[in-house]
C-alpha cells in the first residue's frame, strides 16, 4: 500500500508541513486566538444591541452599547467597530428576536472572556446576559398577559 521510508528525515520530526520550517506562515498564541473570538462575540452583540437600539431606544442599552464599543476597541488594538445606523424597519425582527440573539451572543463572549481571564469583558458580557434575560422574562409576561 505504502512505500516504506527508506531514510530518516533530516528535520527531525514528523510533524512539519510542506512549507518548510515553522515559521514559513503565521501563527498566533493561544491568547491572540482568544483576543480574536471575544473581540468578534463582542463586536456581533454590539450589532445586536444597535439593531435593539433602532427599535426601542433606551439609556440601558445605550450605555451597554458604549461599553462594548470600548472592549472591541481595546481588544482590537485601538480600532474603533463599525457600527450599525440603520433605523428600524417593518422587516426588522421583533424585539424577543433580538434578545435572544444578544443573550446567546453575550454568552459565547462570557465564555471565551472567562477562559482568558478578562475579567472586565466577562463582567460586562454577564450583566448583558442578566438584561437580555430579564427583557425576554418582560415580553413573555407582557405577551400572556394580553
Amino acid at each position: 500500500m505504502y512505500e516504506p521510508i527508506r531514510k530518516p528525515s533530516s528535520r527531525g520530526s514528523v510533524h512539519t508541513t510542506m512549507a518548510g520550517t515553522p515559521s514559513d506562515f503565521p501563527h498566533r498564541s493561544r491568547e491572540e486566538e482568544l483576543d480574536i473570538q471575544l473581540a468578534a462575540h463582542l463586536a456581533a452583540l454590539l450589532a445586536v444591541t444597535d439593531e435593539l437600539r433602532a427599535a426601542a431606544p433606551s439609556a440601558d442599552l445605550d450605555s451597554a452599547a458604549t461599553r462594548l464599543a470600548q472592549q472591541v476597541t481595546r481588544l482590537r488594538g485601538g480600532r474603533t467597530p463599525v457600527r450599525s445606523t440603520l433605523a428600524a424597519g417593518p422587516a426588522d425582527p421583533g424585539p424577543a428576536v433580538l434578545h435572544e440573539r444578544a443573550h446567546a451572543l453575550a454568552g459565547r463572549a462570557l465564555l471565551v472572556a472567562a477562559s482568558r481571564a478578562d475579567t472586565a469583558a466577562a463582567i460586562l458580557a454577564a450583566q448583558r446576559m442578566d438584561a437580555h434575560a430579564a427583557a425576554l422574562v418582560e415580553n413573555k409576561e407582557l405577551s400572556t398577559a394580553g
